[in-house]
């Protein structure tokens, strides 16, 4: 990202030039302020070249870039990024046409695979998603619905020998309700499983006389689906994007001295950012890239009508909170909690289907777990006093745990290993306590019996929700328990709920902000000198404008109005929006007092704001997660 400055951008005419740059990079085409802006034509010394329209140091506009593989694109390109309508044309022979955004296919597409099979249809952060069609060279098809580069949904698969199956997939596979018919008219109804334990169904003849009562529902997926594998294509081996020259820093090292970027602005901070289903982080300097080699770019304003920045300081070293250790006054209650998670998520069950039925929702659905120190049937001896839990609807949240692919395992290792809890320092106003796992994935927070309720009342619309919008920025929960300490030391009765950490990232979060959209009390107490990276900001001290790509921004903005439908819907009228910021560089304080993140004088870094991922997909933008939570 970077700071806007509103200086104007000084008059310089257009020339045309034939430039040896210090790389060994040449470039002949139009020239103005410093680097390419018109038509011009860029070798660089590895074997790419782009030849095509160009502005302020940028490839924008339509071009063709080519790599020494022989791979080629041709299109419209946006800052630098394959952005727009445009062919991809792969050194085998792949060919995909159709639009982008950001280095990612995303819209309308077509590919042609060099397998000889090819999709026509829908695309999304670099996948085949929503409706597409995929034909084999075989002669079989499928259409329906996609999901990450994965048969998902409804669809029908047509083989080439007449049969058919039309329903519901899952991951690549049949799974639910589904019919598979032969060309004679004879069909199969039931309820599909690959696994087979949970399908059942009945089967009708037609007319002829050929009957198939000896056919296994199991052969769809052990031999009718072996010929019918997705293609994942050839990968990128470097983005245009990547091979932007930094003009200003050739500028730089040519003149010796500081000058203004060539978009007429002062080099600023940079900040990436991070979408994993809502969360967002923020990055700086350079382009940040993704596993899949794309970039986000997001621009950010400091607005200066709302005062003073905030003073940056680098986030202390030390961990927020505090750890749960031996003889700290809840150590035995985090024990009985790691030990009663351990039981409920190691626990076998049944097979999971995301198609809960309606009892699984039923607030009567808990169970009580008596857990004696000298252990049970069932439990395991422990070196606390007795106490019982109790699992809320655990086949829902079992189910919500797969729906946001957490790992069984992970999940325990992360609150039940052998590392203990952190305890933040002061609760919220609600009088909750809240926990930290060691690795900083989780967060527990304790609950009044009315919240408990809430949330078991609004459970089967949230799981609507949350399965129907994979970009959601509702917070996700993973569990919802309770211990009763029945001991003689103590005995009290403590609800909680287990949910995602937003800001568990890889980055440092050096500014956090809680905004509920309004200005009332919407300020922070402390003093500047003591605001840091732990220090939850509100609305009245956000001083930024955050620039989005135009068709992430419709997304970002339609995905908040269905959120707040949902609470709305809900009765739910508390709640924000949590946003995290890593600055990349954070600048040291100017003579006047104030910092700011974008600094106000030269600095050392010519390149444009940018914004990377993962993921997910959080001011960096991740391509590959998709927003995962603000």
């Amino acid at each position: 990202m970077s700071v806007a400055h509103v200086d104007d951008e000084e008059a310089a005419e257009v020339g045309n030039v034939e430039k040896a740059l210090p790389s060994g990079d040449f470039y002949t085409g139009e020239w103005c302020n410093g680097c390419p802006h018109g038509n011009g034509k860029y070798l660089w010394t590895d074997g790419c070249m782009y030849v095509g329209e160009w502005f302020k140091g940028k490839t924008t506009g339509k071009g063709k870039f080519c790599w020494p593989s022989g791979a080629t694109y041709e299109g419209e390109f946006k800052h630098g990024f394959m952005d727009g309508k445009g062919t991809y044309t792969g050194f085998s022979g792949e060919t995909y046409k159709g639009t982008w955004v950001m280095n990612l296919k995303q819209g309308e597409g077509t590919i042609s695979f060099v397998n000889g099979d090819y999709y026509e249809g829908e695309w999304r952060r670099g996948f085949q998603e929503g409706h597409g069609r995929y034909h084999w060279k075989n002669g079989n098809q499928y259409i329906g619905q996609w999901k990450k580069g994965l048969i998902n949904g409804n669809g029908t698969m047509i083989w080439s020998n007449g049969n058919r199956y039309d329903g519901f997939w899952e991951d690549g596979f049949p799974k639910g309700n589904g019919t598979y018919k032969w060309p004679d008219c004879s069909f199969f109804v039931g309820i599909w499983s690959k696994d087979g334990k949970d399908q059942n169904g009945t089967y009708y003849p037609s007319d002829s006389p050929t009957e198939k009562f000896d056919w296994d529902p199991q052969q769809v997926f052990l031999e009718d689906l072996k010929d019918c594998k997705i293609c994942g294509g050839e990968k990128v081996s470097i983005w245009p994007s990547e091979k932007m020259p930094d003009w200003f820093a050739i500028s730089k090292e040519k003149d010796g001295k500081q000058r203004r970027r060539s978009d007429g602005s002062l080099s600023g901070f940079t900040m990436s950012s991070d979408f994993n289903g809502g969360s967002v982080s923020f990055g700086s300097e350079g382009i940040s890239r993704h596993g899949d080699g794309s970039v986000g770019r997001l621009h950010l304003e400091d607005s200066v009508a709302r005062g003073s920045s905030l003073q940056l300081k680098k986030p202390p070293t030390r961990r927020q909170g505090r750890t749960i250790s031996r003889g700290h006054k809840n150590f035995e209650l985090m024990l009985d909690l790691q030990l009663g998670i351990r039981h409920s998520v190691g626990r076998p069950g049944p097979a999971l289907s995301l198609d809960l039925k309606t009892s699984a929702f039923d607030p009567r659905e808990k169970f009580w777990t008596r857990f004696p120190p000298e252990g049970s049937k069932h439990t395991p001896p422990h070196p606390s006093s007795e106490f019982k839990w109790k699992d809320y609807c655990p086949l829902v949240f079992r189910t919500l745990r797969k729906l946001f692919d957490i790992d069984a395992a992970d999940y325990m290792l992360s609150i039940c290993g052998d590392d203990a809890l952190r305890e933040l320092s002061s609760p919220g106003k609600s009088g909750s306590f809240f926990y930290l796992t060691n690795d900083d994935k989780y967060m527990i927070k304790t609950m009044k019996k009315a919240e408990v309720k809430v949330l078991i009342r609004m459970l089967p619309a949230y799981y609507n929700h949350v399965r129907s919008f994979k970009d959601t920025l509702v917070t996700k929960f993973f569990g919802l328990h309770c211990v009763k300490l029945t001991g003689s030391t103590q005995k009290k009765v403590v609800r909680f709920v287990v949910m995602g950490n937003l800001f568990c990232t890889d980055t440092a979060i050096h500014r956090r902000f809680d905004l509920k959209g309004s200005f009332q009390g919407r300020t922070t107490a402390k003093p500047e000198a003591e605001i840091d990276s732990t220090t939850t900001l509100k609305d009245l001290d956000l001083n930024y404008i955050f620039r989005l790509q135009k068709l992430w921004f419709k997304e970002f903005c339609s995905q908040v109005d269905r959120d707040c439908d949902f609470l709305e819907n809900e009765r739910i009228m508390d709640y924000s929006l949590l946003i995290g910021l890593h600055f990349r560089e954070v600048s040291t304080p100017h003579t006047s007092g104030v910092s700011s993140p974008t600094g106000n004088g030269d600095c050392e870094n010519g390149e444009a704001p940018q914004l990377s991922e993962d993921s997910n997909d959080q001011l960096v933008i991740n391509s590959t997660r998709h927003p995962t939570r603000l």
